[in-house]
Parts: structure tokens; sequence; C-alpha cells
């Protein structure tokens, strides 16, 4: 039987993004959410990559999006929604965007961001947003596949944008700048100068639950980027599941949570806009989500541990969105001993799997409760999030089912007559999970093969493999395409970097699987960064971390692929890790290290 959410059932509303955030009824803050002033006392002055920002000037902005490091950029609810119908005005005069047309958005984090993406569903385009690392051969597959129309970008980016441009046709024109306007070259066009603020003219008609509000592309590790057709309706009933889960975050320090510190009373919850917001994550939870609550946003455009850190403790920020690798930094780095960050009430971690070993960290470095969640791009993305008060209680589950959504998990398609679809296991038993509910998307940008790959019935596959507890509690054990099979044993690599990263020499970490000649099957090796970099790698420290994780796994987990020492560890914006591009890697390494030893590589 499906696994119903714990979480009360909400009445969803049915409406197109723009009216449910802007002309909802019972809407808590006014415009300008009063005129109270930030908490103190601040320094007289902060430092913010390296630009000495005057504290004072941000003491009475009670809005909601602000640039971290430019305080005068900023935009209150009532700025917000009319520079987006400025803009979605603007469309339609200076391009003649029509319903449906896709604007593409290729920049870093930018306070101009939200009213961009409102003023463009708005006007009832589709907003495709693209990573800034993109190459412009990247940039101009996504261009292309979406059908976007008009990019905005950053002047940081531009020289990649106008390639990509040109590769698929979008002319020149149809390119805008977001960011300074007095830094925007002269034959470029700012956002802001499109604007239209004459007329009276109407937004377009949505029918929400078949107009595409977002076309985000999925990470493309395993070959091309899908286009994830994600609808109003998608959109506004995640955010209202998020909000079930996130209750506790108030415009005006309102709400209180046993067991955990307020938000100052007046000033209410401040988060800082630190993940990117071209990827579902930050574009759920640090865009949509602050202009339902009010809640504060400090927009940067891109993350740094010593800001972020700043940032926290200057302007007492309540709540971490956060990812596994800025976990690792919170419990590691030894610029974090320098702030004091005991305003944060609450982080959330999502993105990949965070450990058990990780939390427990941090917690005892910082104070900091770091709980969980779970999504996909398809889910919109947020599936599965930890209550407030359970942050400890299932340390290392990413919480429970979000409200109106339905789980279950069937067995690992293994052999003749399993499908993959209808061998449904009983709860607790570990398989595949599948989930229903009104923040599944409807399918990949012409794409139906793929589509039906993973959709059926309204059911969506996740790819993931976990198990839900007794209690409700999901825990994520691994990606069926990254488990290692070792002599027919299932082992996940997240289980393994568990253990791996808390060990005293290790700063990061990762774990693949790769085939080994000498011991005829696939077996586990680790890449790890080690503390102090490679210049700090010594004789003997891969034996003594493969003896150590010897202690900790069970036979057929342990290390037998050995441990290779590197500078890094391959992430996607997100914080997950490239497994594929380290397996192949892996794969070269291993013939090599097996030819010049003649056996095995690790010593066990």
């Amino acid at each position: 039987m499906p696994i119903d959410s714990p979480y009360p059932r909400l009445d969803l509303v049915e409406t197109d993004i723009f009216s449910f955030l802007f002309d909802r009824k019972g809407r808590p803050f006014p415009d300008h959410k009063g005129n109270h002033s930030l908490s103190g006392p601040y320094p007289p002055h902060s430092c913010v990559r390296g630009r000495v920002i005057d504290v004072n000037t941000n003491r009475h902005f009670t809005g909601i999006f602000q640039d971290a490091t430019d305080f005068s950029r900023r935009y209150t609810f009532g700025q917000l929604r009319e520079h987006a119908i400025g803009f979605g005005k603007g469309l339609r005069k200076s391009f003649d965007f029509k319903k449906s047309d896709v604007l593409g958005i290729y920049a870093p984090n930018d306070v101009d961001m939200p009213p961009v993406i409102f003023g463009t569903l708005w006007a009832g385009g589709v907003v495709s947003p693209a990573n800034p690392a993109y190459t412009a051969t990247e940039l101009a597959y996504q261009l292309g596949d979406s059908g976007a129309r008009v990019l905005v970008t950053h002047i940081s980016v531009l020289d990649t944008a106008r390639e990509a441009c040109a590769q698929v046709g979008i002319p020149e024109g149809n390119i805008l700048l977001l960011g300074m306007e007095n830094q925007s070259p002269s034959h470029f066009t700012h956002w802001k100068a499109i604007k239209d603020t004459t007329g009276a003219n109407a937004p377009a008609k949505i029918s929400p639950k078949v107009d595409v509000a977002f076309l985000v592309y999925s990470s493309g590790t395993t070959g091309r980027p899908k286009g994830v057709c994600l609808s109003h309706y998608n959109m506004t009933s995640n955010v209202q599941q998020i909000d079930e889960i996130e209750k506790y975050l108030s415009w005006d320090g309102s709400k209180s949570c046993p067991g955990i510190p307020d938000a100052p009373q007046g000033e209410g919850d401040k988060i800082i806009g630190c993940l990117p917001f071209f990827h579902i994550y930050g574009l759920t939870s640090m865009i949509h989500h602050p202009v339902l609550t009010g809640i504060h946003c400090f927009v940067m455009a891109r993350f740094d541990l010593e800001d972020w850190c700043r940032l926290v403790q200057d302007h007492k920020v309540t709540f971490g969105y956060l990812v596994p690798p800025i976990v690792l930094l919170l419990a590691k780095h030894p610029v974090v001993e320098g702030y004091d960050l005991s305003s944060l009430r609450m982080s959330n971690s999502g993105a990949a799997p965070l450990k058990k070993e990780l939390i427990d960290a941090v917690y005892a470095r910082k104070g900091i409760r770091v709980k969980q969640g779970y999504g996909l791009s398809e889910t919109s993305p947020g599936l599965f999030g930890g209550r407030w008060e359970d942050w400890n209680k299932a340390i290392g589950s990413v919480g429970n089912l979000v409200s109106n959504a339905q789980a279950k998990f069937v067995a690992l398609p293994e052999g003749e007559g399993k499908s993959g679809w209808t061998d449904e296991l009983p709860q607790g038993e570990a398989g595949e999970l599948l989930v229903k509910g009104p923040n599944v998307f409807a399918g990949y940008h012409h794409n139906p093969e793929a589509t039906a790959e993973c959709l059926r019935d309204g059911w969506f596959k996740t790819g993931d493999v976990g198990y839900i507890d007794p209690e409700g509690f999901l825990y994520i054990t691994d990606r069926i395409k990254e488990l290692i099979k070792y002599k027919g044993f299932p082992v996940a690599p997240a289980e393994l970097e568990g253990s791996l990263i808390v060990h005293e020499l290790v700063a990061d970490g990762a774990v693949v699987g790769v085939e080994s000649e000498a011991h005829g099957t696939e077996v586990p090796m680790a890449y790890v960064v080690r503390k102090g970099g490679m210049a700090a790698v010594r004789a003997g420290d891969d034996q003594k971390i493969i003896d150590y994780m010897s202690t900790k796994v069970a036979n057929h987990k342990r290390l037998r692929g050995g441990i290779k020492f590197v500078e890094s560890i391959p992430r996607n914006a997100s914080g997950k890790i490239l497994r594929r591009e380290l397996r192949i890697e892996a794969n070269r390494e291993m013939k090599a290290r097996e030819k010049a030893t003649g056996g095995p590589v690790a010593k066990l």
C-alpha cells in the first residue's frame, strides 16, 4: 500500500504563481513590512569580499531581497511587484513576447533575478535558468532545446552568452543585462530599460495545471541535460508544502518552536541566498518562499564561507539553507572558529545525502542544528523534509513525506519478470522510491521516451534507493546507478563517505566503484582531499585511512580499490559528487596500479 504523508493535508490553491504570491488575500505583512529596524548592535562597518560596507544603511530596510554586498540594491514586496509587472509589460512591447515564450537566464545570483522571473511569469512566459558556469556550447544546447527567445545575463558572463546566442540564432538585441545599471555596456540593454509603466495590461490567463512556468535542466551527469517541465501548480503546491515544513519561519518573529530559539521579535527571520538560483532548490526556497512568507533574504552572487559567516554574525541570520559541502566546511574549516553563528535557529541541508557523523560534528563544534530535506528537479523540488522539533530525533534521515503526497518502494529490477514498477515492498524494506503528488512534473521537454521511463499513472520513479522507517522517516541509501556491486553484494558509496569524511586526515572525500582484475569484481575506491592539501600527504596516510575504514564497515564494503589523494572532489553546482567523472578516472587508475603491483592495490 502507498505510504501517506504524516503532515496535515493542505487545501492547495489552484492559480498562477504571480497571483498566488502577489495578489493573495490574507497576506500577513504589508508592502514594506513596517518600520522596525534590524537588530544590533552592529559594527559601524562590515567587510564583504574585500569591500567595506556601511552597515547603518541597512538598519531600517524591511524588505524581501537585498544584495549582500551592496545594501542599496534591494526590493520590498511592493517594489518587487511593481518592477515585475513593468518588466512583463516591457517584454510584450519590446519583443512581442507571448504566452509560453521562453526567457533564459544565464547569470550568477543577483537581486534583480526575482523581478525578472516574476515579470516573465506575469506575461505568461516560461523561465529557463541556466548554470552560469556553462560553456558557450552547453548554454547553446539549453537555449536551442528550450526554444528561448530572450536571454537575461550578467556582464561577468556576457561574452559566453553572446557566443551561445550566436550559435542558436538569438539576436544580440534580445540579450538583456541584470546587475548594476552603470556597469552595462552601452550597446546592450539593461532589463530595467525595457520596463513599461504605462497602460493597464492584464496578466496572461494561465491554466495552472497545464501551463509550464519553469523549464529547468537536470545536471546531465549521465548524458545530455533534460528539460524538466514544471507547471504553475507544481510550483505553488510545493511552496505550500515547504511552508508547512518550515512553518516556524516568519516575517516578524512571531512563531516559536519548542526547544528552538526564537527569531528577534518585530524583525523576523533572515536567510542568505547563497545557493544557485538557477537550481530548483534555490529557485523554490530562496526566491518563491521568501515572497510567500515575507522573510528577509540576503542575496550572494556565489557562496564564500567567510562572507557567509560574517553575514550570519553581523546581521543575525536565523535560518541556513545548506548543501553537504557547506556543512563539511562548517564542521572542519578553521575560519569558522572566528565567527559567532549562534543566531542560527535552524538549518536545512539538501541536494545530496548527509550522514549522521557530519551533522553531529557541526552541532558539537558550533551548535548549528542541521535537519535534512530531499527532492529532485522533477518534484519542484521538495519531497521530504524534517520537522524542526525532530532535527535531533532521526539524524541522518531526510525527514517525512510532504503534505498531499504518497510514496512507495519497489524491488530493484533484477531478473526475469521484475518490472521495477509493480514489485511493491512493505514499509521498512529498502527499494527504489516512487512518489506521487501535486508537485510531480508532467514530463521532460520534447523527450517522450525519457518521460515514459520514469512516469506511469502519476507515479514518478526517482532512481533513488532507500526506506521509510516505522515513524515515517526516509533514509536514502544511494542512487541506483551509483551502487557498487562487490561479488554481488550492494555497497552504497554515500554510506562509506559518511565514515570517511570524519577521519582526522580527511578534508573531503568521495567513493566510487571500480573494476578490479585482481579481485574479479567491482570494488570501492576512495578519492580523498587531505587536510592541509597535497603538500601535507605523507607516506602511509592512505593505509591509515584504509585501516580505519575497515573497522567501520562490513567486510564487503572495505576500500579494496585503495585511496588516491586529490586536490578537490568534482561536484556540480548543487553539491552532488560527479561520480561518473570519477569512475572513468578510477578505472584508468586501477588498471595502471594493478599492473604496477601485479595484484591488489590495498592491504586489508
